[in-house]
């Protein structure tokens, strides 16, 4: 079967085959039972953060299930993997922000709404029920508390969905070194503005109760380390 007609029958297949995927019995045991949006952001949040201290990364799920480590971009992959065995597509939302890092997150679809399932380690860009009408309307909820550490809000822009199916499983589920080839996708999407240059010069800085707020963390960070995701 030749790369682009695979990545058809990939397109096409509502439920992923742990054959297909390349996942062992025990690894896919553990998506199995991650059978909703709950149970899935309920174990993305229970991984270590990822600090990276031996320099960044992109880990596929299989690096993230066996180091039980992850950021943002690798618990959105990890998320969107487990939807997808239980006949969901795995899709992704890109958020790019100025002066601060960017994020990824996992959405899902209920009734008609859009809802998201995100790996952070701060307390404030996390899971998203479903209860948004449009993926804008998704992206927005997450204006407010995004910010840097000169209190700035940052958030800029929004791209997606992007579906995981067009990507060969190889380059982000069992992928040993690393899944930068995703990183590279989002970001040559086309990415939808948030606010005007205009309504920027007009953001109010968090005052200091948003900042206290912004320092609770799940996990200890290394002091060196500022990451928001």
């Amino acid at each position: 079967m030749n790369k682009k007609r695979g990545t058809a029958v990939l397109l096409r297949r509502r439920y992923a085959r742990r054959e297909e995927l390349g996942l062992t019995k025990a690894e896919f045991a553990i998506l199995r039972r991650l059978s909703t949006p709950q149970k899935i952001q309920d174990f993305v949040s229970t991984l270590p953060q990822n600090f990276e201290p031996g320099g960044e990364t992109c880990l596929s799920v299989r690096s993230v299930l066996a180091q039980r480590r992850a950021h943002c971009i690798e618990g959105a992959m990890l998320a969107a993997l487990a939807l997808w065995v239980h006949g969901e597509p795995p899709l992704l939302l890109d958020l790019t922000a100025t002066r601060d890092y960017d994020h990824v997150a996992a959405v899902f679809r209920r009734a008609g709404h859009w809802g998201a399932i995100s790996k952070t380690n701060p307390s404030v860009l996390r899971y998203r029920d479903p209860v948004y009408r449009t993926l804008r309307e998704l992206a927005m909820s997450y204006f407010h508390e995004y910010a840097n550490k000169r209190h700035q809000k940052t958030l800029r822009s929004w791209a997606g969905p992007f579906d995981l199916r067009r990507m060969d499983p190889k380059l982000w589920v069992t992928n040993e070194k690393s899944c930068w080839e995703v990183g590279y996708r989002l970001d040559a999407l086309r990415h939808w503005p948030l606010i005007t240059t205009r309504q920027a010069k007009l953001l109010r800085l968090r005052d200091s109760v948003e900042r206290e707020a912004a320092n609770v963390r799940q996990h200890k960070p290394p002091r060196s380390d500022h990451r928001l995701a």
